[in-house]
Formats: C-alpha cells, sequence, structure tokens
C-alpha cells in the first residue's frame, strides 16, 4: 500500500483541517517523497511516518501547529532545512534509524527554537567521540537527546512525547533531594501525631483517676452504714431472746 492510499483510509470522511494526529507507519512512499499531505492539514500536530522509505523531506508541506514528527526507519541522509523553514512549533523530532553521519547536517536543527527532544539513535553520527557534547552545543535548548538529558538522567516516557512546563528539569540530583525532603515531612507529620496521642492519654487518666477517688469515698460510707443497721438488728434467721424481766410482768397479770 502507497502513502496516498493509506492516507485515503485514514482520512475516511473527514475533512484534512479536522486532523490532529496522522499515522502513516509501514506504507510505501512513491520514489521515497512525501505525497498527499498539504497545508491543508492545517491543525495537524502529530505527523508519524516511520518506515516509508523516504530518501528526501522536500515535500513537506508547511504546518504552523505541528509539534511532533516521526521519521524512524527512513534513509534521510540531509535536507533538514525544510523543517526548520516549514514547521517552526516543532518540540520532538525523532530520525532514529536514517543515515546522518556528520554533526554538520544536523545543524539546520538549530533554526528550531522550540525543539526539546531529538532522537538519532541507531544513526552513523552517534558514533562520534564528542557527539552529545557537539549537539547539545550546537542546539542549547534542547532537553533530551535520544531520551537522556544533558547529566545523563533518562527522560520518563511523558516527557519525551507530552507538552510539559516550560522550565526545563533541574536534573536526577534535585529530583532525589526533593524526594528526601518530602519522607522527612512525612515522619515529622507521624511524630506529631504520636505526641498528640500520648498527651491525650495523660489527660483521660488523670480525669479518670479523680472520678475513681469520689467513687472509693462513696463505697465506704455505703459500707460503714451498713455496719451500723447489722449491730442494731438480729441477724437473719435468728430467735431474739426472751429479758426475764419480761417473764415477771407476765406472771403479774396472771395473778
Amino acid at each position: 500500500m502507497d502513502l496516498n492510499q493509506r492516507l485515503s483510509l485514514e482520512l475516511q470522511q473527514r475533512s484534512p483541517k479536522d486532523v490532529q494526529e496522522l499515522v502513516l507507519d509501514n506504507c510505501r512512499a512513491v520514489d521515497g517523497r512525501i505525497e498527499g499531505i498539504t497545508e491543508e492539514f492545517c491543525n495537524l500536530e502529530t505527523l508519524s511516518l516511520i518506515n516509508v522509505r523516504l530518501t528526501t523531506l522536500e515535500d513537506i508541506p508547511k504546518l504552523d501547529k505541528l509539534k511532533k514528527l516521526e521519521l524512524s526507519d527512513n534513509r534521510i541522509s540531509g535536507g533538514l532545512e525544510v523543517l526548520a523553514e516549514r514547521l517552526k512549533s516543532l518540540k520532538h523530532l525523532h530520525l532514529s534509524g536514517n543515515k546522518f553521519k556528520d554533526i554538520s547536517t544536523l545543524e539546520p536543527l538549530k533554526n528550531l527554537p522550540q525543539l526539546k527532544s531529538l532522537d538519532l539513535f541507531n544513526c552513523e553520527v552517534t558514533n562520534l567521540a564528542d557527539y552529545r557534547e557537539s549537539i547539545f552545543k550546537l542546539l542549547p535548548n534542547l532537553t533530551y537527546l535520544d531520551g537522556f538529558d544533558i547529566d545523563d538522567c533518562e527522560g520518563s516516557d511523558s516527557e519525551g512525547e507530552v507538552d510539559g512546563p516550560d522550565d526545563d528539569d533541574e536534573g536526577c540530583e534535585s529530583e532525589d533531594f526533593e524526594d528526601e525532603e518530602e519522607d522527612e515531612e512525612d515522619i515529622v507529620a507521624v511524630e506529631d501525631y504520636d505526641e498528640d496521642d500520648d498527651s491525650g492519654d495523660d489527660e483521660d487518666g488523670h480525669v479518670n483517676g479523680d472520678v475513681d477517688s469520689d467513687e472509693d469515698v462513696d463505697d465506704e460510707e455505703d459500707d460503714e452504714d451498713d455496719d451500723a443497721d447489722e449491730g442494731s438488728s438480729p441477724a437473719k434467721g435468728e430467735k431474739r431472746k426472751r429479758d426475764p424481766e419480761d417473764d415477771d410482768e407476765d406472771d403479774l397479770d396472771d395473778d
């Protein structure tokens, strides 16, 4: 399937101006050229042309809103000037698996002021001794080269693909330091919580102690009253002793 046929399938009933993402991977570019993609795709933000046998970028149209361009596994060896002229908003450029051999062939990319990530993996240029230093010097606004920043810290999948904050990352060490600070704050919060629980227990114990002492006094008074009652009346189940004087009074009554 050639590029034009694949493009028709992707569009279906949509108008080119309604398309924001276009994936045309693994089809065949006739004569190694881009065809079918025109300036009518004025709202296009992502274009993927992976492994379509491209040899030139001369026919790429002006796409003012394009931010991500996938050109991996093609046969491109130069001609990047056209990207700097027609894709002013480009931020992510993937050129891995192409035929770039020299740093000089990449110099036109310095005219892309918003370029943040560049992928040249499996290109011959990556075998140069000063490859990474030269690229970061050529493109001072670049954040990631082949998935790693200038300090060799690997970026997450989202950092190389999705627009993030305008400020550059401060590096691996600063991220680790921030994580340590967050852990220390969590530990302090837990300790404060434990101290509050201990103080609450002390207060409850003190109050309960006072209440218990009052209850003990009441119990002692009740016990004393019970003892007094027991001394003045016979125990339950015992017969009361008859007084001799009561017997004399009964004899007089009989007389």
